[in-house]
């Protein structure tokens, strides 16, 4: 099993991470929002990643340093648990609806961070702000070394829109951490990610 743990902990919040790369989509996630924790479940379960996340931040004041903090230790978990990259696809793409949702991800495991956010979908879904999505895959994209486009093609439904865009991403990551059979070195021309 490919798998890594990270701890984290600053004034404002404390996180445990460990995530198993070729897993069944096990998950117990405990972040103190209720929604993340969902979202967070729906990647676990259609990456299928073992996926254990514990969180504790300063929720009165917002929920930004913790989907933030949750964003920078699960992608340092993901790259740790990739480790050389030796036979991974690192390529991967998804197309997932979501009832009226559609979203589309492609990413590629390249060592050079970046976040593409085409998403035009803004509110609260209770207290949770969609605004904090973008930072979190921008978390996880820096600390993951992760290339990674986010299109919304079409979604009104504020539930849905974040569903899909989560399970794209976990469908995406999961297919670009795959081994390839036919490989047996990191995939760059360069011999390293």
């Amino acid at each position: 099993m490919r798998e890594a743990r990270v701890k984290r902990k600053t004034e404002e919040t404390e996180v445990e991470v460990r995530i198993g790369l070729d897993g069944k989509g096990r998950s117990e996630i405990s972040t103190g929002i209720p929604f993340f924790d969902h979202m967070l479940e729906l990647f676990a379960m259609h990456g299928l990643f073992d996926l254990e996340l514990k969180a504790k931040g300063d929720l009165e004041v917002d929920f930004h340093h913790t989907v933030e903090d949750v964003g920078i230790c699960l992608g340092e978990a993901v790259r740790k648990a990739i480790g050389e990259a030796r036979g991974i696809r690192r390529f991967g793409n998804a197309l997932v609806p979501m009832d009226e949702a559609l979203a589309q991800v492609a990413l590629d495991i390249s060592g050079r961070p970046f976040l593409s956010y085409r998403v035009k979908a803004k509110g609260k879904i209770r207290e949770f702000d969609l605004e904090v999505v973008e930072g979190f895959f921008k978390a996880l994209c820096d600390h993951a070394g992760l290339t990674l486009h986010i299109s919304l093609l079409q979604g009104r439904n504020l539930h849905h829109i974040c569903e899909a865009i989560f399970k794209a991403v976990a469908r995406a990551l999961d297919e670009a951490t795959q081994r390839d059979p036919r490989r047996d070195i990191a995939p760059s021309t360069k011999g390293v990610i």
